[in-house]
């Protein structure tokens, strides 16, 4: 094999549908963050506005811009430690699919919970990184995953029982700027796509 195409089947090799996303996003975010505060402004999910017509696009496109570069950098490493093995395991299409799926499906309590409210506005990738997180758990249930403020390690599964729970409990803070039912409608969104795509993973799980 000579240098040059051992170099493009290098590249290839990183061109995955999780180096994609991570890349898009990435990039779209600074971009919002940096050069273009519009960016930021058109693509943040206002459930008021899309009742009304406009920014309809932003249910989906919200996922593609950040709050700060801590925001993005969270959910850009779920999403590269999940999203690579997940992808693996179901396919890029199957990955693709969810993801989208998520996207929009995380969103949509918020647009009805928070429909006649003009302040409410929301960004990030969370509800989509919550239904990989949650697909892979159903088929690495026994896979150990740490906590930053508890170093300890804890068996997936349990940590996503934990996390569900959470979530429930910080949705109710009105107060809040995270979207914590993206959080959660996110993680359902996977513990469903999978149970459609890939029921024998659900009777191994249960």
């Amino acid at each position: 094999m000579s240098a040059a195409s051992s170099s493009s089947f290098s590249l290839l090799s990183w061109l995955t549908p999780t180096s994609i996303l991570l890349v898009v996003t990435t990039l779209v975010s600074l971009a919002a963050l940096y050069l273009s505060p519009r960016l930021l402004e058109e693509c943040a999910f206002r459930p008021y506005r899309v009742w009304r017509g406009q920014n309809r696009d932003s249910i989906y496109l919200a996922g593609f811009v950040h709050a700060n570069l801590l925001h993005l950098a969270v959910n850009m490493w779920c999403l590269w430690l999940f999203g690579r093995e997940l992808a693996h395991r179901i396919g890029g299409t199957l990955f693709i699919l969810l993801y989208a799926l998520a996207l929009v499906a995380s969103h949509l309590p918020t647009l009805f919970k928070e429909h006649e409210n003009p302040q409410y506005a929301s960004v990030g990738a969370s509800g989509a990184i919550s239904a990989v997180v949650f697909a892979y758990i159903v088929y690495y249930p026994q896979s150990e995953l740490y906590l930053l403020f508890l170093p300890v390690p804890l068996p997936a599964w349990l940590f996503g029982v934990l996390y569900l729970i959470y979530s429930v409990y910080a949705s109710r803070d009105k107060n809040s700027r995270i979207n914590h039912d993206a959080h959660f409608w996110g993680a359902v969104t996977g513990l469903v796509f999978v149970l459609f795509t890939d029921p024998a993973a659900w009777a191994r799980l249960l």
